[in-house]
């Protein structure tokens, strides 16, 4: 049996660590600290190389696009979860698969190289030491494969700008932000709008006198909450909105953003398109700037004393600064010789395998930026890695893997502004596609559509949930097709903390004896006539009359979620006309 290290015991390694006891590997897994969860097991101290989150961080991925493939989230979770309850989510994976058992915990990997009979065998030596102080003697082992799942938002960058030096006041990383109430009354420059700066500025600005958001290019904003309260994401990330062509996709994302708020008259508006750049995704930060408490500010020209001046001449003066300006993405216990990351870009195969090396055993997890959720992509990689290591799958010729690096920097070149955050950067459900169809897990829609319509139209129309990767191929779980139908349940499940009454309408209309569910969503939209919404109910569900249903859809628990089949299209058909009325405008 192959034993294989894995290094890091976050969100990566504990999928790395399910998928090989899945494919029959023993695993062994590394983990600095004394828990697992990585960057999300919150500590006070922040320590360079270590992952980090701040007190109040929540997850701008809703819980069902970050949750593995084969374990849903508890019904009871909030839809967007805040870091306690993302590492809750991860202990009862641990748990639930009996992870632990696996990880050396407060144990240090220092070196990984190829062993002596590597061209023959693929073989690893790793070396470690243990990070309690009681046994700090290096060890080294032998392993058949190795999985580096370390991340790579854990060496901040900071910039140098002129006067820098001399300036009096407090200058931090948002790797180091943990509270705003150590900037309590303070005027704070945060410098920087991407995920990270646009949540720590709005954070702080419940505390302080005054925060200021320095930006270069700007960025476009993009709400958690979507239509009705729906997730985002989970709207955005459909099969059917990736169908359309990128431009009319991505017409649609800034006419929603500027629906939003407008960028132009807030002073943000970049001069990219909003798919050319990792979008900003906060809801507050508008209504933060309304208020005044934040302000944008250009770029940073130099600094003095105790103020900051910026490229427009202004000038302010600041007691801390923030610098929200990422992180170097850098593996430090393998040598360059085997892979090397330079400005952040990498030379891996589908984000992943290092193209020159004569066997395939090591693999490189989660160094891959996508507009969703990180942890599906490290276990759609891990199941890859897996039966690639026991010989189920080839990879190509070092050529043509060289040719899919090349074609990949090319799409990265042309689809979105340079700079080293865009290095990595992908679409979610087209990586995940990708990865999935290099071992037979890519789900098959037309075969689904004639076999299980109700599910097909899910998969297209719905969400791109994990949970669709698990519909066939290896790893196939027979709850998939139940997760899928089910997750806007156990979206809405968190929220249902007040039972409200059977026949409440929110517009006023009486006596709509029809399906709940619909009904609620069509009376969202007040400006339906109470007569035309029991018209298009009754239309709709034929008077409750589920028979001709039947016919089509026999399975009895299909008939009876119908409604809720129903009310997806009456979505679309709502996105889809509000689209048109702007276009008008």
């Amino acid at each position: 049996m192959k034993t294989i290290a894995i290094i890091g015991g976050g969100c990566s390694g504990l999928t790395a660590i399910k998928c090989c006891l899945d494919e029959g590997l023993t695993p062994v897994c590394f983990e600095r600290e004394n828990d697992i969860g990585g960057l999300w097991n919150y500590k006070e101290n922040s320590k360079v190389g270590t992952g980090s989150v701040y007190r109040s961080c929540v997850m701008n991925t809703s819980k069902e696009m970050m949750a593995f493939s084969d374990f849903p989230p508890p019904d009871d979770f909030p839809v967007f979860l805040p870091h306690r309850q993302v590492n809750q989510y991860f202990q009862l994976y641990a748990d639930n698969f009996d992870l632990r058992k696996y990880i050396k915990f407060r144990t240090d990997v220092t070196r990984i190289v190829p062993s002596p009979d590597y061209d023959h065998s693929g073989c690893w030596d790793v070396t470690y030491c243990s990070c309690s102080g009681s046994d700090p003697g290096r060890v080294t082992r032998r392993f058949d494969g190795v999985l580096i799942c370390s991340g790579h938002h854990t060496f901040p960058v900071t910039p140098e700008f002129e006067g820098q030096d001399g300036f009096q006041g407090k200058i931090m990383h948002t790797h180091s932000y943990r509270s705003n109430k150590e900037l309590a009354d303070q005027k704070v420059l945060v410098v920087g709008i991407g995920n990270s700066g646009a949540d720590i500025a709005v954070d702080i600005s419940h505390a302080a006198s005054q925060v200021y958001l320095s930006t270069r290019r700007g960025a476009w904003i993009i709400n958690r909450k979507g239509f009705w309260g729906l997730p985002a994401d989970a709207m955005a990330n459909s099969r059917f909105a990736f169908m359309l062509p990128k431009s009319v996709l991505q017409w649609g994302v800034e006419k929603m953003s500027n629906f939003n708020f407008d960028h132009n008259k807030f002073g943000i508006r970049p001069a990219n398109r909003a798919l050319q750049s990792h979008p900003t995704i906060n809801d507050e930060l508008p209504l933060r700037l309304l208020t005044g408490s934040i302000k944008i500010k250009p770029n940073v020209r130099h600094f003095s004393h105790e103020k900051v001046s910026f490229e427009d001449g202004s000038l302010e003066e600041i007691d801390t600064v923030i610098f929200a300006t990422g992180y170097n993405y850098t593996i430090p216990m393998v040598d360059e010789s085997i892979t090397r990351v330079k400005d952040n870009e990498t030379c891996l195969y589908k984000f992943m395998y290092p193209p020159h090396l004569k066997h395939p055993t090591l693999g490189i997890i989660g160094l891959v930026q996508a507009i969703g959720a990180v942890m599906p992509i490290s276990e759609i990689q891990c199941r890859w890695y897996t039966r690639v290591i026991k010989g189920l799958c080839k990879l190509p010729s070092e050529s043509e893997m060289m040719a899919d690096i090349e074609l990949k920097r090319e799409t990265v070149a042309n689809g979105y502004y340079t700079a080293k955050r865009h290095t990595i950067q992908t679409f979610w459900i087209d990586y995940m596609d990708d990865v999935a169809e290099q071992f037979g897990a890519k789900p098959n829609l037309w075969r689904t559509f004639f076999e299980d319509p109700y599910l097909a139209l899910n998969c297209v129309f719905g969400p791109c949930l994990p949970a669709q990767y698990r519909l066939e191929g290896p790893g196939k779980w027979n709850g998939a097709k139940s997760s899928i139908i089910n997750a806007m349940n156990r979206y809405s499940a968190s929220m249902h903390t007040k039972v409200m009454p059977k026949n409440h309408n929110s517009s006023g209309s009486q006596n709509i004896n029809v399906n709940s569910a619909l009904t609620d969503k069509m009376n969202v939209d007040s400006s339906l006539s109470s007569g035309i919404r029991n018209r298009i109910s009754a239309f709709l569900l034929n008077k409750n009359d589920n028979s001709s249903l039947k016919a089509t859809f026999p399975n009895k628990d299909i008939v009876a979620s119908f409604p809720a089949f129903l009310k997806s299209f009456y979505t679309l058909f709502i996105v889809m006309f509000l689209f048109f009325c702007m276009c008008l405008v």
